[in-house]
């Protein structure tokens, strides 16, 4: 549907990387960022330009085997396969590379990467418990913070860090407002609509322009300016919850829509899992310390939190069906998946899918037999 919000959400995607080679013409820093857990207030407090850089195209996937196993998750070939071809111009434009330890695949690969970039890994804890585990995430944001300001050379003073968070909050806020449309009935933006924006928003070097652009993109939604044709009261609404996806690893999402059924929101980490807001009455580093341990993701042991956000959602936005995506290797999510299963089904009475899968197209036939006969089953 041509939509001159869109068409300029476009123009502005297209003039970004001109924008990002510009600024660093100026000095500008860019950190490329690996995962949620890692807080971009740190790069935005010292003027830098974040990242996310995440693969999510099954392109490089071919390349990176030559180096890493087969049998390891997409989303962390597809990423090394971008760095070690020079194919992503964000990943070519970052400066320095911020990791984590999400996951073992993950933090191997981080080994690999610094070979292509300069490379700083997190020691991310395995729980979220105050007593033992936030004290240690405290002091690796401490680390962080020290490895920001010796290469960008600002000091990253508690009011740059304040005004940090408040910007991020602000890109949050606009980003859960965007995501929040579809608790209506019908729903204003398809699934795939809602991940094409998301997408291009994230790698935008303007703060304030994405801000803006997705304010504008709420109210026309509200409008009903996005669909030609808008739901029936009988499209089935899902729920996908799992592994993160994006532009190019939305098979899924497409085959949902093909079928018939919207897919009205997504609890993944490039969904509502973005969707918090840091005190910005605290301390600046205990407050991000805090909030961002606090990630309902599947590498922490126990992971209660994906629990309660999974309750909220099916209840706000009138969830009929709840599907469960996990990438081939990815452990944590696919044990994770018997409890979801689980809590979903005998807890709240809503039945569940879960499919496991990577970034190719050859399952698909499978992957829409599989998603029919359950949206028939509801």
């Amino acid at each position: 549907m041509n939509n001159p919000v869109m068409n300029k959400l476009q123009q502005i995607a297209e003039e970004n990387l001109l924008e990002i080679e510009q600024a660093k013409a100026r000095g500008q820093a860019v950190v490329g960022f690996y995962c949620l857990y890692s807080p971009t207030e740190m790069a935005v407090a010292a003027d830098a330009i974040p990242l996310p850089l995440c693969g999510t195209r099954n392109d490089p996937i071919a390349a990176a085997e030559e180096i890493l196993p087969r049998n390891l998750c997409p989303l962390i070939k597809s990423s090394f396969g971008f760095a070690m071809t020079d194919t992503c111009p964000f990943f070519r434009a970052s400066d320095i590379i911020i990791g984590d330890t999400t996951c073992d695949g993950k933090k191997k690969m981080f080994e690999l990467l610094s070979r292509y970039k300069p490379t700083h890994v997190l020691q991310l804890p395995q729980n979220q418990d105050p007593k033992t585990a936030l004290p240690a995430w405290r002091a690796e944001l401490e680390r962080f913070k020290t490895i920001i300001e010796t290469h960008t050379g600002i000091s990253l003073t508690k009011d740059r860090l304040r005004s940090a968070i408040r910007l991020m909050n602000r890109e949050r806020a606009a980003r859960k407002a965007l995501m929040d449309v579809n608790k209506n009935k019908p729903a204003p933006l398809g699934g795939s609509q809602l991940l094409e924006i998301m997408f291009k928003v994230g790698f935008l070097a303007n703060k304030e322009t994405g801000i803006s652009m997705m304010e504008k993109i709420v109210a026309e939604a509200e409008n009903k300016a996005f669909r030609s044709e808008l739901p029936g009261d009988k499209c089935k609404r899902i729920l996908l919850t799992g592994v993160p996806v994006g532009v190019g690893s939305d098979k899924v999402v497409k085959i949902v829509e093909q079928s018939g059924a919207d897919v009205v929101a997504f609890e993944n980490c490039s969904g509502y899992k973005q969707a918090f807001t840091v005190d910005e009455d605290k301390d600046p580093l205990k407050a991000l310390a805090a909030q961002y341990l606090a990630t309902p993701c599947s590498v922490m042991s126990p992971n209660t939190g994906r629990f309660d956000l999974l309750r909220e959602m099916i209840r706000d936005f009138s969830a009929d069906g709840v599907i469960d995506l996990t990438w081939q290797a990815c452990h944590t999510y696919n044990v994770e998946a018997y409890r979801v299963n689980e809590f979903v089904q005998e807890t709240l009475g809503i039945p569940t899918l879960h499919l496991e899968t990577d970034y190719s197209e050859s399952d698909t036939g499978q992957l829409r037999v599989r998603i029919e006969a359950y949206l028939e089953m509801l």
